[in-house]
């Protein structure tokens, strides 16, 4: 059965008490995986950390106890931060497996790939042993997800030609700032020949809900399609895209998700035009219009108009402030080679990144 390029994304999934992101609502859940799979569906994706490590038990009990293995796809991460030695790498793959109560991941991936954790899991064997569990079977594919700059990803995937598919941020929003290289990522895992695997499609939920302009904007295509369709289509629809991560924590969110893309159609050109359209007025309507030929202060540019610009709490952008700066330096130590009004840029990135 060919792959369906919808995923489900287990870090959002149902609760059963809404302030108390650990416990999940079971019963839902169970009734998401059965409707999932019983659309042709089959791709499944979580991780160590996510629901304060519940995520992994919890679809156990959903989707690995009730259904065949042969039916779906587990892909699972191994969290770089917690591995300083191979020993680790066999400590938490065991954990995890025993965890989720399958024998292989299908998807095993580096979680949160920056420049420093690559040096990390280079200088102690990680991309020999990741091969090792690939000739064992315990897991079926070699993968990385990533938070970092496009020049690191270059670096990675011409010195790691075993790594096959790259879990990267990827929406229409994103892909035009050129501070935070969404674009340019994905251009260098196409070059690289490998799979793209696309989370955040609806940039956890900003572009579900956008201003009304843009909202009638997108009605006029397709009354009947919601605002978080056009998102997730217009990543799917992206040409190297295997599958793409819906995080959906209700039903309803579900039955949405599989309406549009059981089928999958690929936008139309008329349908791209509209969004790339609207994705371009959303960043002319960034804070700080300022290009900088310095990258790390492009970076932080890039990084404070996504936070603030896009009315993005935290998240994934923390992950990347925190490469920038160890590798360009703080926007402090920037200041000093700095024109004026670089600096002022500088100083309301690192304002909202390390309040």
């Amino acid at each position: 059965m060919a792959q369906k390029k919808l995923g489900f994304g287990l870090m959002r999934l149902p609760q059963s008490d809404p302030n108390d992101y650990s416990k999940v609502n079971m019963e839902e859940l169970k009734e998401m995986v059965d409707y999932f799979l019983a659309h042709g569906f089959t791709y499944f994706d979580t991780s160590y950390v996510y629901h304060m490590g519940n995520s992994e038990t919890a679809i156990r009990e959903a989707l690995v106890k009730r259904h065949e293995r042969s039916s779906y796809t587990l892909t699972d991460k191994l969290p770089t931060w917690m591995v300083n030695s191979i020993s680790d790498i066999e400590k938490l793959l065991t954990e995890q497996l025993n965890k989720t109560g399958v024998s292989y991941f299908d998807y095993y991936l580096m979680h949160a790939m920056t420049a420093q954790y690559y040096e990390k899991m280079k200088a102690i064997g990680a991309f020999e042993k990741f091969k090792e569990l690939k000739a064992e079977g315990r897991i079926r594919h070699i993968c990385i997800s990533f938070h970092d700059t496009a020049d690191v990803l270059e670096q990675i995937l011409s010195e790691q030609p075993d790594i096959e598919y790259v879990q990267v941020i990827l929406n229409y929003a994103d892909m035009q700032n050129e501070g935070i290289d969404i674009r340019a990522c994905y251009e260098t895992i196409v070059r690289h020949g490998r799979k793209v695997i696309v989370m955040e499609p609806v940039k956890g939920g900003v572009l579900a809900n956008l201003d009304e302009e843009y909202t009638e904007r997108l009605k006029g295509l397709d009354t009947e399609k919601s605002i978080a369709s056009w998102a997730i289509r217009y990543a799917a629809s992206q040409p190297e895209v295997f599958v793409v991560l819906s995080g959906m924590s209700t039903m309803q969110q579900m039955k949405d998700n599989v309406s549009y893309m059981e089928d999958f159609r690929p936008l139309t050109e008329e349908e791209t035009a509209v969004i790339e359209g609207i994705a371009e007025e959303i960043y002319a309507k960034r804070p700080i219009r300022l290009i900088s030929s310095n990258p790390g202060i492009r970076h932080y540019i890039g990084l404070y108009n996504n936070r603030v610009g896009m009315k993005v709490r935290d998240g994934w952008q923390d992950i990347i402030y925190g490469s920038v700066k160890a590798r360009f330096g703080s926007p402090k130590e920037l200041m000093k080679t700095a024109s004026e009004e670089e600096k002022e840029a500088l100083l309301k990135a690192a304002e909202v990144y390390e309040a």
